[in-house]
């Protein structure tokens, strides 16, 4: 019985015009794009620099700053006022002013460091940074801190150049290597949450769930015939994407391939599941579609996709206890970066079994043949 049902299903999907060129496309969207867009890294920063001094050490400060990769040198400018107009204007994140006498002060102070056997207070240097976006500002005010810092400092510059720093797991600090976990997080999510949810919501309106609600097919049935192809889907999309991942970037898990598709499938059955049970509740494909997006923007957000979870308020960072997101997130990284082991994700998927199978249970229980 419920093989016949999961044929129908995908006979449904295959007569779909558009279906399976979504299932197809929107995996290698996702990963062939959006790795290059989805960057929090802070990097062409346009800075206007102030040179007010005109001399060898100033100089000095304004070639280093166009030297750095983070920066874009949108020339020098005349005066202060005239440089934070292009930041009024959106033409500069940052200005940087080089008072007067500035190479005079700074020879002064090295002499008088040198003469007390000590540090001495060299010349300061103004910093203004458009702050509308606050990450932009505070990182791009913070490069240039360093660059000026090291410039003016020998102490410092030898400092920085004892100074030996260790990248774990990330060497190179490749940031699509941090996001394409993140990423099939967002495809497991949209293409096994959404389409359930469509699914009775349309046979509804269709009117053709009517002849399945007058037949001897048990709810659990039903409702697991709805979900076991998802979960085939689910293994086709994570194929795709693990294997683009490998083409495209040359990135593999560093950890056991098995693990990163049990994860996935312990997301897909609490996603399809949510979506049975929202569909369940739902009289129209609008309604459900706007239900769905509704609470999926908050699970999403509120995972640690984006940022980290430490970094939320504490009756924020309480919601990720409940969130299957977080736990996916969490224990794919550890999988796909560190290389992590069953033993290191055992918690994760024990949270994600746990909320999976409820959800399951729940979209049994709520749906009603009297529909």
């Amino acid at each position: 019985m419920i093989a016949s049902l999961i044929k129908k299903e995908f006979l449904q999907i295959r007569r779909n015009a558009f279906l399976p060129k979504l299932i197809i496309m929107f995996p290698i969207m996702i990963m062939c794009v959006m790795p290059w867009v989805m960057n929090m890294e802070v990097k062409n920063i346009v800075v206007d620099v102030v040179d007010n001094d005109r001399s060898s050490e100033s100089q000095r400060i304004v070639h280093a700053i166009e030297a750095s990769n983070y920066f874009i040198f949108n020339g020098q400018k005349q005066s202060y006022s005239a440089a934070l107009r292009d930041i009024e204007q959106g033409d500069a994140d940052v200005v940087i002013v080089i008072p007067h006498h500035f190479e005079r002060d700074f020879t002064k102070s090295l002499a008088e460091g040198a003469r007390l056997g000590g540090s001495s207070q060299y010349p300061h240097v103004l910093i203004a940074a458009n702050a509308v976006n606050g990450t932009k500002g505070a990182m791009g005010s913070a490069y240039l801190s360093q660059i000026v810092t090291a410039s003016v400092s020998p102490s410092v510059g030898v400092m920085q150049s004892k100074v030996s720093t260790l990248m774990l797991y990330n060497k190179h600090q490749n940031y699509k290597l941090y996001m394409i976990p993140a990423l099939l997080a967002i495809v497991m999510m949209l293409m096994t949450g959404f389409l359930p949810t469509l699914n009775i919501v349309g046979e509804k309106e269709a009117g053709t769930i009517e002849q399945i609600n007058v037949t001897p097919v048990p709810k659990w049935v039903f409702i697991l015939s709805k979900l076991i192809p998802y979960w085939l889907i689910a293994l086709f999309v994570i194929s795709v994407c693990l294997l683009l991942a490998w083409l495209v970037y040359g990135l593999t898990p560093a950890g056991p391939l098995w693990l990163v598709y049990l994860l996935a499938m312990l997301l897909a059955m609490f996603f399809s599941s949510f979506g049975l049970i929202i569909s369940n509740y739902s009289d129209t494909m609008q309604q459900a579609i706007f239900v769905m997006w509704f609470f999926i923007v908050c699970i999403m957000l509120l995972s640690g996709l984006f940022t980290p979870t430490r970094s939320m308020p504490d009756w924020a960072y309480s919601t990720t206890y409940v969130n299957p997101m977080h736990y996916f997130i969490d224990a794919i990284r550890t999988v796909f970066i560190r290389g992590g082991g069953f033993a290191e994700v055992a918690h994760q998927v024990l949270a994600l079994l746990a909320i999976g199978t409820f959800m399951a249970t729940w979209a049994i229980l709520s749906y009603k043949k009297n529909n």
